[in-house]
């Protein structure tokens, strides 16, 4: 599959990079020349948006996750209402990345977007021209396509798991494969 925005990364089995061990992204942009951005999707962490951004008022609890170790000093969010938040970039059906960040703040607090409807991360994943194509040549990832359910439906905890048996054949006998090799 030829790798595009709109694309899931899911990482091989066996990667022992801590930052990336069992993940799954979302590429949100794509540039033979200009590189690759992307956001890991289950990395929950245990921060909370209100903690984070203290014009948010609302009761409702929006998780924050980890995007990567690129600016982990940044906010970045993917949402499913990119018609109510202007400048927001469609990644693929249904999949929206940033766009207007006082009108969010504003339908945050208005309550016109839920939880279910965007997903927070801090940092993000990125690689220079070139340097993703390279991995993938050595098979350190899987691409997929994406489905928004991933994002915005699925628990982030069984999302590797539920990528890979999604891809079907020998992906989905991966998927069954414990966490660490001494369980096997």
């Amino acid at each position: 599959m030829k790798l595009k925005k709109g694309n899931i990364l899911i990482a091989e089995p066996f990667m022992e990079d801590g930052n990336f061990k069992r993940s799954v992204i979302c590429i949100c942009d794509h540039h033979k020349v200009d590189g690759t951005v992307g956001f890991i999707l289950n990395r929950k962490m245990n921060t909370r948006l209100s903690e984070l951004i203290q014009e948010i008022s609302t009761e409702e609890v929006f998780d924050i996750y980890y995007g990567g170790p690129v600016a982990v000093d940044t906010i970045h969010y993917i949402h499913n209402v990119g018609d109510l938040i202007e400048d927001s970039i469609q990644v693929s059906r249904g999949v929206f990345w940033g766009g207007d960040f006082e009108k969010l703040k504003f339908l945050i607090n208005s309550e016109m977007i839920k939880p279910s409807n965007i997903r927070f991360y801090i940092g993000y994943t990125g690689w220079s021209a070139g340097q993703l194509e390279e991995e993938l040549k050595t098979g350190s990832w899987v691409v997929s396509k994406i489905d928004p359910n991933y994002i915005f439906k699925s628990p982030s905890r069984q999302l590797w798991k539920q990528t890979m048996t999604n891809k079907g054949d020998r992906y989905s006998v991966i998927a069954q494969m414990p966490n660490s090799i001494s369980l096997n």
